[in-house]
């Protein structure tokens, strides 16, 4: 209906009638209204450029004043990918490798001059690593996104996750630094879909002159790789497959982990007490939806970790047990079992603590021999903790 209005301008006042229109086809949907073409037809004909038909120099800026780029809007976290544990290393041209570090994951989103660390589980590190914020707002980006470790060190280079975890005692000789290994965002582009080799060459360049570590790749045979890595002390070793992708949030067979020592992360459940304190934590994994019990950790507390574990566990106690394979019928040669009697003198907790846990062997009952307590994971989820091959 048209209405004519005080300034003479003609205006249309549209009225629904009778019911909605019916659905469009996928078939008329593909089609262009004008010309009839189906949108694969409209890609591929050169008539599908658009042209401007203004001035070259029309949308060039005035004179006296700077083109600015548009700043990139701050980037999204993504889960970071993971490592599958192996054995032995692979030994073939298309894989490289690089250290393991005994730290912290930490995915690191710079956006102009703020800085966010963000661990696997989402949580926000930022104010825990002040000195790996100043770091890596020093890189000359406005919106990069790095995956990295961070980590204590000592003079000479060589970690430790103890050093890491007890960083607020302000123990002397140590620096917390942060070493990325990969490039997950510039500017607003993703890298996720680039290959491994084209994501590090750009990291390499971009953090140069800041104070992040680049994380290179090692050289020589993996013999030799295993060899130099002990001998400083270090974790292990990751290999990594130089074409491939990043799969954000998947455990992937395209990058290996290989641990020169034995020890993984293991769920507490539990704990022995000792006279307003406790004497062992008990810890076990996760196989499919059933916690497995793993055996009693009693080396590796001086007492400050101790009080500080005891008052994490506390509020966490319950009287269920979480272990599905407890009672055990009778203790170990090695005495890591766990009787009925002896269940009634423990206290349980729920499964929500993952520690970092050496050991010498598994026994032939699976269970861990001479376990060392290395501290708390709060990097790690519970529910991802599995029995490492090895």
């Amino acid at each position: 209906q048209r209405i004519e209005s005080a300034d003479e301008k003609t205006k249309w006042l549209l009225r629904k009638r009778h019911g909605n229109a019916k659905p469009i086809s996928a078939k008329r949907d593909d089609l262009s209204a004008l010309t009839g073409r189906t949108m694969e037809k409209i890609t591929d004909d050169r008539s599908a450029v658009w042209k401007s038909n203004r001035k070259k120099n029309a949308l060039a800026p005035r004179k006296g004043r700077t083109a600015r780029k548009p700043r990139s809007t701050a980037p999204r976290f993504i889960k970071p990918m993971k490592a599958t544990a192996v054995t032995q290393l692979p030994e073939d041209e298309d894989w490289t490798y690089e250290v393991k570090w005994d730290g912290y994951r930490v995915v690191a989103l710079k956006h102009g001059n703020g800085v966010r660390l963000m661990s696997l589980k989402e949580k926000n590190l930022t104010t825990d690593f002040p000195a790996v914020v100043k770091a890596v707002r020093g890189i000359a980006a406005e919106t990069p996104m790095l995956d990295g470790e961070v980590v204590a060190v000592d003079s000479r280079g060589c970690p430790s996750f103890q050093a890491l975890q007890n960083r607020a005692s302000g123990a002397r000789g140590w620096q917390i630094m942060y070493y990325a290994f990969d490039l997950l965002n510039l500017e607003g582009e993703s890298y996720t879909n680039k290959r491994l080799g084209e994501r590090k060459a750009k990291l390499r360049t971009l953090i140069e002159g800041s104070a992040v570590r680049y994380n290179a790749e090692l050289a020589g045979s993996t013999a030799e790789i295993v060899k130099t890595v002990r001998e400083a002390g270090l974790e292990g070793v990751v290999a990594k497959r130089r074409n491939s992708l990043y799969r954000a949030g998947t455990r992937v067979t395209s990058w290996l982990k290989f641990k020169i020592d034995k020890g993984q992360e293991f769920v507490i459940g539990g704990y022995k007490p000792d006279a307003g304190t406790f004497q062992s934590i008990l810890v076990g994994y996760y196989h499919g939806t059933k916690l497995l019990f793993a055996g009693k950790v009693r080396q590796g507390f001086n007492p400050t970790a101790r009080r500080r574990l005891l008052e994490t566990m506390r509020p966490l106690l319950t009287k269920k047990y979480p272990f599905d394979n407890l009672p055990s019928s009778r203790k170990s040669h090695f005495g890591e079992g766990i009787t009925i009697d002896e269940m009634k003198e423990l206290c349980w907790l729920k499964p929500k603590l993952v520690a970092q846990v050496s050991f010498t062997e598994w026994t032939n009952y699976g269970l861990l021999r001479h376990a060392t307590f290395h501290g708390l994971r709060h990097d790690k989820s519970a529910r991802e903790v599995v029995r490492e091959p090895g």
